[in-house]
Parts: C-alpha cells; sequence; structure tokens
C-alpha cells in the first residue's frame, strides 16, 4: 500500500500544499489542519475514483474514511480489498 500512500500524499500536497509538505503526516486531519474544505473533500473523492476506479457512495463521505492519508488508504483497502 505505500504506493496508494504516495499517490494520496502526493496529491494532496501537489493541489492544496503547492508543493510543501512541511507538517503533513499519514494521520494528520485534512480538516483540522485547514489543509482541505468541503470543496477539497470532493476533489479528493474524484481523485480517488478516477484513479483507482472506484465509486465512493454518498454515505462514504465521512472524515473516517477521508480525513487524512492513514484514512484514505485504509478506506481504499477496505473498498477495493
Amino acid at each position: 500500500m505505500n504506493e496508494t500512500k504516495d499517490k494520496i500524499r502526493t496529491f494532496i500536497v501537489d493541489n492544496f500544499l503547492f508543493g510543501n509538505e512541511e507538517g503533513l503526516k499519514d494521520d494528520t486531519s485534512f480538516l483540522d489542519g485547514g489543509i482541505i474544505d468541503s470543496t477539497g473533500i470532493l476533489e479528493l473523492v474524484s481523485f480517488i475514483e478516477e484513479t483507482f476506479s472506484i465509486s465512493v457512495d454518498d454515505e462514504e463521505l465521512i472524515p473516517e474514511n477521508l480525513d487524512s492519508i492513514d484514512n484514505v488508504v485504509a478506506y481504499l483497502e477496505r473498498k477495493t480489498g
């Protein structure tokens, strides 16, 4: 899953942190850290759906699935598992 984690991290850094990943840990909350807002979550979902060929259901749009790199990777493991 390191490749998956790397893809998620690269997307977050490139699209929301403008190349500066300083302070971004795998368990950093995107929302609490001010990294991603609600619109950004939709961008993240679109990226996940396109990159990993899955569909994210409305009921899956919860912080436990999408609020950190670790959460996204764990969600993808469950979803594709």
